[in-house]
């Protein structure tokens, strides 16, 4: 089965067939630097970064090329606000960016272009627009004209008379059409400005992606990323501007992701539900955030919620214990007899069907289920399976986990680490919880069982539940 990918563009799912063959050039827009990012940033680079990986790991040679838009009316209203230079706030916030990023196990793209550096290319790209009659200056600012380029609007199949019709934009007297976006913009007394044919201004947002895109990937390249909210205008506007001043084709394949939803509503800041990466992970892991992120398809809605999270985390607890048991039994030298056929079948096809998983349009959703398909099968027959197929088993889950970007810790480090922080959620130390283990088990041993079940009540109030084995008594958080 060959990798097929959902274009946007042609609203189906397609054979992905790069122009040059094995290699790949793919760009995705980056943020606006003004600042925090939120979950929604998250749920696309990390889609995106997993993208990535995969079609490396199918042995295509990958330029990624990833942005950060440095110069905008945002930055400039936070640097007014706070009283700092543009580039202040603009620096500040990528360093924000790419320790967020790092957290969440991104890899780092080819190129991360800043908008600020790359203000000649997009100077000379307006000049080429402005040459082939399909912008045009108004004053010190220039703007596309929509009704030059007959491909408008292709990407969001909408309709340029409905659009005008319902169009709620400031009226500009100096547009050709009211649908009409800018290019350059003239600079206003204090803001920041770089010089041009047209006067002081600087770059219009849709144009730095054109400008970028095209000197690291070329006039036209493979596929073209970032949220459904930047199908339109942006990536539209995209469209327009570069297909205007080449004649080519742009991109080949659009691939957008779904929205995040908190509770089952849209994610706004009107509506308080909303969220910086930096404050979910200070309540959860970064792999757990990014392993419920991988849950769901990419282009699917996905509802960001406490229940859901911890779902993800105890879905992920549960890999890495039969990973820590793996260990444990590879430690012991595996069983003596060649048992445990199931696990053998499916470790075998394992990756087979992880592959198809990932070629139908990156479902990560379905290729995880195979590996918790294996997880179950492997928790029944682990104390048949002989060294070989346990060590098959590390091997080919690890294989996976890497094109995925999580399972990368030490299970029983990443086990104590969950233990630790669910204690202290649970309000109560750790040193506590083995504290009362102990005084539970003098009680016990006194058959003092009155005491005991005090004990058992008193930690199960914090959500802590003790479990008594052949080897002792071990707690875990609910």
């Amino acid at each position: 089965m060959a990798l097929r990918v959902y274009n946007t563009l042609t609203g189906s799912k397609e054979e992905f067939v790069p122009i040059n063959p094995g290699k790949v050039g793919m760009y995705v827009c980056g943020v606006t630097v003004y600042d925090h990012c939120h979950i929604g940033h998250a749920r696309a680079y990390v889609a995106f970064d997993t993208i990535y990986r995969y079609l490396r790991a199918s042995g295509y040679d990958v330029t990624y090329v990833r942005n950060y838009t440095d110069i905008d009316d945002k930055i400039i209203n936070r640097a007014n606000r706070d009283g700092l230079a543009f580039n202040e706030v603009s620096e500040r916030f990528i360093g924000e960016f790419d320790r967020d990023m790092e957290a969440l196990s991104v890899d780092l793209p080819t190129i991360q272009p800043k908008a600020t550096e790359h203000v000649g290319e997009i100077i000379a790209l307006i000049e080429t627009l402005i040459e082939k009659g399909v912008a045009y200056q108004c004053g010190s600012d220039v703007n596309f004209g929509v009704e030059s380029f007959d491909g408008y609007l292709k990407l969001s199949k909408r309709n340029l008379e409905d659009m005008q019709a319902g169009a709620r934009i400031e009226v500009d007297e100096r547009k050709r059409h009211p649908m009409d976006f800018a290019l350059w913009k003239g600079a206003k007394p204090g803001e920041p400005f770089w010089e041009s044919p047209w006067g002081e201004g600087r770059p219009g947002w849709h144009i730095e992606c054109s400008a970028m895109s095209m000197k690291y990937l070329g006039e036209s390249f493979d596929i073209h990323g970032g949220g459904k909210d930047l199908i339109f205008p942006h990536h539209e506007n995209e469209i327009a501007q570069t297909e205007a001043a080449t004649g080519k084709p742009f991109v080949k394949y659009w691939l957008h992701n779904g929205f995040v939803n908190i509770d089952s509503e849209k994610m706004s800041k009107s509506l308080g539900n909303f969220f910086t990466i930096k404050q979910v992970l200070e309540k959860y892991d970064a792999e757990v955030l990014r392993f419920f992120l991988l849950s769901a398809h990419y282009r699917s809605p996905i509802d960001f919620s406490d229940f859901n999270l911890n779902e993800a985390e105890q879905r992920l607890e549960r890999i890495y214990s039969a990973l820590a048991a793996v260990k444990e039994q590879i430690a012991k030298g595996g069983a003596s007899t060649s048992g445990a056929s199931e696990l053998r079948e499916k470790c075998a096809n394992l990756a087979q069907r992880f592959t198809e998983a990932m070629d139908d349009d990156f479902n990560t959703a379905l290729a995880l289920g195979h590996v918790f398909d294996l997880v179950r099968t492997l928790n029944r027959e682990i104390e048949e399976a002989p060294l070989p197929l346990l060590q098959q088993v590390e091997q080919e889950i690890a294989a996976i986990a890497r094109v995925l970007g999580v399972l990368d810790s030490e299970p029983a480090e990443f086990l104590e680490r969950m233990r630790q922080r669910k204690s202290k959620d649970a309000g109560i130390s750790e040193a506590e919880i083995e504290s009362l283990i102990v005084e539970r088990a003098e009680a016990r041993k006194a058959k003092d069982f009155k005491k005991s079940d005090e004990i058992r009540d008193r930690l199960l109030q914090h959500n802590i539940v003790l479990l008594d084995t052949a080897q002792g008594t071990v707690w875990k958080a609910k």
